[in-house]
């Protein structure tokens, strides 16, 4: 059996890629990052196929910070189209292929075509329920919300009707799937793993102290305003927030004015320093509204630290609630300083999630796990014999 990948970036396609690999079943993995970019992540030369002519310009945006949002928006769009398109006019023989939802319609109808499956892969939540979501949260905070690009729902909802099949990363995901209409016999879930080749405990938490760390885009998306708040109703002589990302606009609005109190915002962090981090914080709380699973909960695990998420976030098909950490409602500011205090209070249960998230990590297996069940959803594809 041999597959062709298509991402717009890179994502969590290329730990994809090198199970596949491992196994010789790819037959190649289109990528719209430069090639330079894309050299440490151990995919042979013949096989990884680059097209970045437009994906620059968004790489330079991220870089300078451009702010005519009408441009970005149509950068975005030409990036994800010719993109597809590209692929689709290059696409090798295969007897699958697999498209990260966006920006492989056209791709995957080609290899329809021709004969293969196609499968949709979707990172995050369905679509329009991640629109509606964000929506909500802008009026909340009385900011104004653009929406997502009416072309790219439009376009990503007829690669989930075109598709055999969808794959997404968690329980989250697959509910709001079939919140929004797509039938269950169509969706597989998939978690992914977590990367300990990167990743892993170098250091203890100060006990003295108490650290709180955020990962990720410093956004409304990603449910800063509510970490905000419950950090402040905190109570501990010597605690500190650390958040690591880059600021969204949305948020550099909402800050404006406000006096934050043991709070440092240190920006994007290599992985080197970041796992230093990690293992030095004594908790990692991602309170999102909207994510797929998001992978910086196995690598704070992965480093011994134990972690506070939201329902939304695929925490419960990484970890168990109250055994690595907690798992709690969205927007709940409250709930997120209760169980802050609970681990201030209480090291040694701190202590004790910090073990299980080394055993938890260890049991799934970096990527393999992944990997496996991947190629498992691969097999039982009709018409398709097993590798």
């Amino acid at each position: 059996m041999k597959i062709v990948q298509s991402v717009s970036g890179k994502f969590h396609h290329f730990h994809l890629a090198r199970q596949l690999q491992r196994r010789d079943m790819l037959a190649a993995i289109f990528s719209s990052y430069p090639r330079q970019k894309l050299r440490e992540e151990g995919i042979s030369a013949e096989l990884l196929k680059t097209f970045p002519a437009v994906h620059l310009l968004s790489l330079a945006n991220m870089r300078h910070g451009w702010k005519h949002r009408k441009a970005l928006e149509q950068i975005a769009h030409w990036d994800r189209t010719t993109f597809d398109r590209h692929v689709a006019r290059n696409l090798p023989e295969c007897d699958v292929f697999v498209g990260l939802s966006g920006s492989a319609l056209v791709s995957g109808r080609t290899a329809k075509q021709r004969g293969a499956e196609y499968l949709c892969d979707r990172g995050s939540s369905h679509i329009r329920f991640a629109d509606r979501i964000l929506r909500e949260e802008f009026q909340r905070w009385g900011q104004e919300f653009a929406g997502i690009d009416p072309r790219n729902m439009a376009s990503e909802e007829q690669e989930y009707e075109e598709a055999d099949l969808i794959t997404v990363p968690s329980e989250f995901v697959l509910r709001s799937f079939i919140e929004m209409g797509v039938p269950a016999h169509k969706m597989r879930k998939v978690p992914y793993g977590a990367d300990l080749s990167r990743f892993s405990k170098v250091a203890d938490p100060d006990p003295e102290r108490f650290d709180v760390l955020f990962v990720g885009q410093v956004s409304f998306r990603k449910g800063v305003p509510y970490l905000l708040e419950a950090f402040e109703g905190l109570r501990h002589p010597r605690k500190k927030l650390t958040i690591v990302g880059g600021i969204l606009p949305e948020m550099t609005l909402f800050l404006q004015g406000k006096t934050l109190t043991d709070v440092d915002f240190v920006g994007p962090l290599p992985n080197t320093r970041l796992k230093e981090v990690m293992s030095h914080s004594h908790v990692l709380v991602l309170p999102s509204l909207e994510e797929g699973l998001a992978m910086v909960q196995g690598e704070a695990m992965a480093c011994g630290c134990p972690v506070i998420a939201s329902e939304n976030t695929g925490a419960e098909d990484l970890f168990e609630d109250g055994q690595q950490g907690f798992i709690l409602p969205t927007r709940d500011p409250g709930s997120l300083t209760e169980h802050l205090e609970m681990l201030t209070q209480n090291p040694s249960l701190r202590a004790q999630m910090s073990e299980k998230c080394l055993q938890r990590v260890a049991e799934i297996g970096g990527w393999d796990l992944y990997g496996q069940q991947y190629v498992s959803v691969l097999e039982s594809l009709p018409t398709r014999t097993p590798a």
